[in-house]
């Protein structure tokens, strides 16, 4: 019986200077946008934030990937180009042309196999898929899932709070926006697919469920 051999290996040089072109794809996508920055004041639309997400989903991505036998690179490159057109492109189509850009850098970038830059830009076009993740390749799959657990947990409970700052809402609101962040928790872990994403959804929600029961317990009369 043979030994399966990668097509693609990808260097942790060549991931640093991906994460240079897209932070610096982003950034200049906020630069040029006339009005200085759509809602430059709103942390989920700047570059620092996107690219962090684009970090956390990379990491996520690849953990899933090694567990649930996918190709680790593909996945890998693919997280980090999955919302590189987040900030200049509507959302109906940030994944489309997330997935041309990522075309048109790995073919001028290095020398990689046709089918590699292929499943790359599958995996990006595909990552804002809303149906049954079991119509989609592996690597697809485990994108789409790194991209919906970020939301949540921890970090996703951080996030909802540092938006009551920026809606100038006060703690006893907290309530409502934690639970926002267990409905999208809930919904995703009935939409993962595989077993690793699965468990990772089931941690992140009940460290949510402990900040709530803290919360309750510390804040008597909280919305």
């Amino acid at each position: 019986m043979g030994v399966e051999i990668k097509e693609s290996r990808v260097s942790e040089d060549d991931l640093a200077a991906m994460e240079d072109f897209v932070y610096d794809y982003l950034a200049a996508s906020v630069e040029n946008e006339d009005d200085g920055g759509r809602m430059r004041w709103y942390p989920w639309h700047s570059a620092e934030y996107r690219f962090n997400h684009i970090v956390n989903v990379r990491e996520l991505a690849a953990d899933i990937a090694e567990k649930e036998g996918a190709d680790v690179d593909v996945v890998r490159v693919a997280a980090l180009f999955h919302d590189i057109a987040k900030l200049d492109a509507d959302q109906e189509v940030h994944a489309k042309e997330g997935a041309r850009v990522a075309r048109q850098y790995l073919e001028t970038h290095g020398e990689y196999p046709a089918s590699f830059v292929d499943r790359v830009c599958r995996a990006v076009e595909r990552h804002s898929h809303t149906d049954d993740l079991a119509d989609l390749d592996l690597e697809s799959r485990c994108l789409v899932e790194a991209d919906m657990l970020d939301k949540v947990g921890a970090n996703g409970t951080a996030l909802m709070l540092l938006r009551m700052g920026y809606e100038a809402r006060t703690h006893m609101d907290a309530a409502e926006m934690v639970e926002r962040v267990l409905e999208r928790g809930r919904d995703a872990e009935s939409r993962v697919h595989s077993d690793t994403a699965e468990s990772i959804a089931h941690q992140r929600l009940k460290r949510v469920r402990w900040f709530r029961e803290w919360l309750e317990g510390e804040v008597p009369g909280m919305d």
